[in-house]
């Protein structure tokens, strides 16, 4: 299983895309939590492979990650980051 964020050079079907998001709180006592995000990506990584298997993939392509702070009204803030990728399957090309 492997994941790039750009495209393959070899022969390859698409399978679908999948995504995943995780989110936690801000704590209100940092000023600067932003380099929780990088913790973020490394749970939301293990989590596309799951699903790009579970599709019948070999891999993912063009895989992306989106990172936003959500704010609910008055209530705390939360880091969310959102990855999402193309799953491929590889084709035999000695057929």
């Amino acid at each position: 299983m492997f994941m790039t964020t750009g495209d393959l050079q070899r022969s390859h079907m698409i399978k679908g895309v999948v995504s995943v998001t995780k989110h936690l709180m801000f704590e209100s006592d940092g000023i600067d939590q932003f380099e929780r995000f990088d913790d973020l990506i490394e749970q939301v990584k293990p989590l596309l492979l799951e699903k790009a298997e579970a599709q019948g993939g070999d891999g993912l392509i063009y895989v992306n990650f989106n990172t936003e702070v959500a704010q609910m009204s008055v209530a705390p803030r939360f880091l969310v980051v959102t990855g999402y990728g193309t799953v491929v399957k590889l084709v035999d090309e000695s057929v």
